[in-house]
C-alpha cells in the first residue's frame, strides 16, 4: 500500500513539474515569437508608409502634359525619308559584256527634321548615301520629291531641300549646350517604317565617344529613348518641343533597342547645316593642339594631382594655341565656360565654331588657372 503511494506522488509531483516545465517552454516561444514579431515590426517601419501615396507625384504624370505639347509641336515636322539607290553588282566591263548590265535598285529608309518652313530637311548621312532618289513623305502622308543639297560623312549629317513652294510645319533648334542629364526628352521618328512614332526617355549622358580610338571625333547625347531601324535621321526634342540631337545610333548585339541610343547634338547639326548652305563643306576650326583627355593612370604616369581636362602633349607651331601663350603640359580646363573633362567635350565644343572663331581657354599650369584667347585656325582637308 505504502509503495503505492510512493507510487502515485512520484507520478504526480513528475506531472506537476512536465507541466510547470512545459509551460515554461511555452512562454519562452511564445516570448522569441513576440521577439521576431516585434523585430519585423520595426523594421518594417523603414519603409514609406503609403497611406500618403497620393501625395507623391510620378515623373509620368508630371511630364505627360510638356511632353504631350513637346510632340504635338514636332510630329509633324518629322518625315519619313526614303532613298532609292541603285547598285551594280558586276563594276567589271568583262563581267558585264558576258552576263549584261545587273543593275539594281536598292530601297532605304529613315526619318529627317524639317527646320524651315520652306522645307529644308536635316537627316543623317547613312540614310541618303549614295542615293539616286530621294522621296519625303510628310505626316500626313504626301509625298514630295527631295533634293541632298550637301551631307558630311564624318559627323553623318545630310542637308536635303523639299522639291515644293509650299510652307511646311517645322522645329525651331534648341541649345543642346544647355542641355542636362536627367531632363526628359523625345525621340521622333519612324521605326520599323511605323510613321510619327513617339517614345520618352531621359537624357543619360552627354559627350558620349563610342570609340574613343578611332581617330574620329565624335560627341553624341546619349538617351534612353527608344531608337531603332528607321529612326535614323529624327529629331531629339526637349519638353519644349525644340530639336536637341539628331537620333543617329544604337549600341546593340541584336540590332535593335537595347536601351540606349545616340544624338548628335543640335548645337553641331546647325552649324553643319549653316556651313553647307554658305559654303558648301564644313568648316572646321582647328585649336592646334594634341594631347590626351586625363584619368587617373595617365596622371601617375604624368606625376600630375589633376584628374580631369585636356592635357597639351604637343603644341603646333604657328597655330591659334601657340600664338596665344599655351604650352606642352598646360592642362585645359574650360573653353567659353565649358567644362573639359575628356577628349569629346572638347571636340565636341570646337565642331559648334568656324575658323576664325575665338574661344576663352581655362587652363591649368603648375597647379594654378590661367585664361587666355585663342582663335581658331582652318583645318586643311
Amino acid at each position: 500500500m505504502k509503495s503505492n503511494l510512493k507510487i502515485i506522488i512520484v507520478s504526480l509531483t513528475c506531472s506537476i513539474l512536465s507541466v510547470i516545465f512545459y509551460s515554461i517552454f511555452l512562454n519562452s516561444i511564445s516570448a522569441e515569437e513576440d521577439k521576431n514579431n516585434l523585430a519585423y515590426l520595426d523594421y518594417s517601419k523603414s519603409f514609406l508608409n503609403t497611406s500618403g501615396i497620393n501625395n507623391i507625384q510620378y515623373s509620368s504624370n508630371i511630364g505627360s502634359q510638356d511632353l504631350t505639347f513637346a510632340a504635338k509641336k514636332s510630329i509633324n515636322a518629322v518625315v519619313h525619308v526614303k532613298n532609292t539607290s541603285i547598285i551594280k553588282e558586276n563594276d567589271s566591263w568583262a563581267l558585264q559584256f558576258f552576263y549584261g548590265d545587273d543593275s539594281r535598285k536598292r530601297v532605304g529608309t529613315g526619318s529627317g527634321v524639317i527646320i524651315s518652313p520652306d522645307g529644308y530637311i536635316i537627316t543623317n548621312h547613312h540614310v541618303v548615301e549614295n542615293s539616286s532618289e530621294v522621296i519625303i513623305t510628310t505626316n500626313d502622308n504626301r509625298e514630295y520629291e527631295a533634293e541632298i543639297i550637301g551631307s558630311d560623312e564624318v559627323t553623318d549629317v545630310a542637308v536635303l531641300k523639299i522639291n515644293s513652294n509650299e510652307k511646311f510645319e517645322y522645329i525651331l533648334f534648341g541649345d543642346s549646350e544647355n542641355s542636362e542629364i536627367g531632363q526628359w526628352v523625345l525621340a521622333v521618328g519612324n521605326p520599323y517604317n511605323l510613321n510619327s512614332t513617339v517614345t520618352a526617355g531621359i537624357i543619360s549622358s552627354k559627350s558620349r565617344d563610342l570609340n574613343e580610338y578611332d581617330q574620329i571625333n565624335q560627341s553624341f547625347i546619349q538617351t534612353d529613348a527608344a531608337v531603332n531601324v528607321g529612326n535614323s535621321g529624327g529629331a531629339l526634342v526637349n519638353i519644349n518641343g525644340e530639336l536637341i540631337g539628331i537620333n543617329t545610333a544604337i549600341q546593340s548585339m541584336t540590332g535593335g533597342f537595347v536601351g540606349y541610343s545616340f544624338a548628335i547634338p543640335s548645337n553641331i547639326v546647325r552649324k553643319i547645316f549653316e556651313d553647307i548652305l554658305e559654303y558648301g563643306d564644313v568648316q572646321k576650326g582647328l585649336l592646334g593642339v594634341r594631347g590626351i583627355a586625363l584619368k587617373s593612370s595617365y596622371s601617375k604616369q604624368l606625376n600630375l594631382t589633376d584628374t580631369e581636362g585636356f592635357y597639351i602633349d604637343i603644341i603646333e607651331p604657328g597655330f591659334g594655341a601657340d600664338l596665344a601663350g599655351l604650352k606642352k603640359g598646360d592642362i585645359i580646363k574650360e573653353i567659353d565656360g565649358v567644362k573639359i573633362n575628356k577628349f569629346s567635350d572638347l571636340s565636341g565644343y570646337l565642331s559648334t565654331k568656324r575658323p576664325g572663331d575665338k574661344v576663352n581657354v581655362t587652363y591649368s599650369r603648375e597647379n594654378k588657372l590661367n585664361k587666355t584667347t585663342v582663335t581658331l585656325q582652318k583645318v586643311n582637308n
